[in-house]
């Protein structure tokens, strides 16, 4: 299944401000074949998850998303909006 990553912006730019970690790096946390990911909580009627995964065999990032599949021309696709790492 294809995968495709969102963010916002602004909170893409809080996050690397506060932890110095790029949304685009915290992507990578999804290649780690032992990634671990579990639902944390819900808010607002949404489903948080929590990831935890390793990036370049030196840093283990925390990534908290959202996730979700939609359908694109009859292929379906994972989308995770990413939250913060």
């Amino acid at each position: 299944m294809d995968r495709l990553f969102e963010w916002d912006p602004i909170k893409a730019a809080s996050n690397h401000r506060k932890h110095g970690i790029t949304f685009e790096i915290a992507m990578r946390a999804f290649d780690d074949p032992f990634a671990q990911t579990r639902q944390d909580r819900i808010e607002g009627g949404e489903i948080r998850w929590q990831t935890l995964g390793m990036v370049k065999s030196s840093l283990v990032l925390l990534v908290a998303h959202t996730l979700w599949e939609e359908d694109d021309e009859g292929q379906t696709v994972e989308v995770v909006r990413i939250i913060s790492a």
